[in-house]
């Protein structure tokens, strides 16, 4: 056999073969059509009236209130500046993927009671039977306000449209301590870098939270997060442990995430953002700025922030809350604020059960130099905007502004 047959039988050979792949693929993706995936990829069906991540809310402002919400519950939630289109906030009830297959089928009353875990989330009491002293009065009563105030505002604004979500990626940011039963949903710039560390005094980690580094709580890896679980400890969790929330006045938050990772040397946001930013938003950059990303402005920030086609993603340091730790639709028993760190802390480690002496830390984890981010700093900062990018920022956060009751700040 000469070199030009051997390359014609080769050359058949392959083409039956690729042929014969072709067609066992197509058969086995038409008997797997209706079985389930994975249950750690089933989704749930959920309702959000939000901009896709990156894309910005236009300033349309209509000062008339959406359907059941009154011009007194409007000022009461800070939002004089509604946009007139349908209701902000919507959730609707959650759905399985059906159809499992045999291995991965779960029983009826097991799924009914897995809808149940999410939309509307029921307010549950808070379990007050370990806490000493009559000083929390005042603090348990702010608390119960907070809670009303959120589960009210999650169940009035039902809505019909449908985005899915993945379940894992609902829980991503939740922090899990099994001896006391707590979850804790991370905000970054609200007191997360002390949360941590209290987390790993009550899992027996460190025997004080002033002990534990920097780089311990947010690189040592020594806590467990919720999505790290199969999907019965995800479950089981989320409904018999003690859920909490941290969250901040969102315009402090995001100034004070931009002074932290812009305004001192970052090896990590000035390559990675700062570059992308100056790059983009900085007419006759010099070439040491485009080098090094550093000496990011404020107004170059906002720009990229409420780019729809920002040049770099998002960061969990300025995200907002209601996409990271998703309020209307985890049912958490505790929100806690920046603005009351310490007495909103030491409250809730009463109600779980912590050790009598553990306190919330009270120091600052970095650039403990820095005046604390303000509302007096907060403004010096937005007087470098435009009042255009000043409402379109306030129109980036206005969720959280009304999920947590936050007055809305003059723009």
């Amino acid at each position: 056999m000469n070199l030009r047959q051997v390359f014609v039988s080769v050359l058949i050979f392959g083409v039956a073969g690729l042929l014969l792949f072709m067609y066992l693929q197509a058969w086995i993706e038409e008997q797997h059509t209706d079985s389930g995936k994975n249950l750690q990829q089933q989704l749930i069906n959920q309702d959000f009236i939000l901009s896709p991540p990156g894309m910005t809310r236009r300033a349309a402002w209509n000062s008339s209130a959406p359907p059941g919400l009154s011009k007194r519950e409007m000022a009461a939630a800070g939002g004089k500046n509604w946009r007139g289109k349908a209701d902000p906030f919507g959730v609707v009830a959650a759905s399985l993927v059906s159809q499992l297959s045999d291995q991965q089928k779960m029983s009826e009353s097991a799924l009914s009671h897995f809808r149940g875990v999410y939309l509307p989330p029921t307010l549950h009491p808070l379990n007050k039977t370990l806490v000493k002293g009559g000083k929390w009065k005042d603090v348990d009563s702010a608390q119960e306000k907070r809670r009303s105030f959120l589960h009210d505002f999650c169940k009035k604004y039902n809505s019909r449209k449908k985005l899915q979500t993945h379940l894992v990626h609902l829980v991503s940011r939740i922090y899990v301590e099994d001896r006391h039963k707590v979850l804790y949903c991370e905000v970054p710039k609200a007191g997360c870098s002390n949360w941590k560390r209290v987390l790993m005094v009550l899992n027996g980690l460190a025997t004080s939270a002033h002990n534990i580094s920097h780089d311990d709580v947010h690189y040592g890896k020594h806590l467990r997060k919720l999505d790290s679980y199969d999907l019965k400890g995800i479950f089981t969790r989320l409904n018999t442990y003690t859920k909490t929330i941290f969250v901040r006045d969102p315009m402090e938050r995001l100034v004070s995430a931009f002074r932290d990772k812009f305004e001192h040397p970052n090896s990590y946001y000035h390559p990675v953002f700062g570059k992308a930013i100056i790059k983009k938003y900085r007419h006759n950059a010099n070439e040491e700025s485009l080098k090094t990303g550093s000496g990011v402005k404020f107004k170059e920030f906002i720009q990229y922030l409420l780019d729809s086609h920002r040049p770099v993603g998002m960061d969990i340091h300025w995200e907002q809350v209601s996409k990271l730790c998703y309020p209307c639709l985890i049912n958490y028993d505790f929100i806690g604020k920046f603005e009351t760190l310490e007495e909103d802390a030491n409250y809730f480690l009463q109600l779980v059960g912590a050790p009598a002496d553990l306190k919330f830390p009270k120091f600052k984890d970095r650039h403990s130099s820095d005046e604390r981010t303000s509302a007096e700093v907060v403004r010096q900062y937005l007087k470098e905007l435009s009042k255009e990018e000043r409402q379109l920022t306030y129109d980036f956060y206005y969720l959280d502004y009304l999920m947590f009751n936050y007055t809305s700040p003059i723009v």
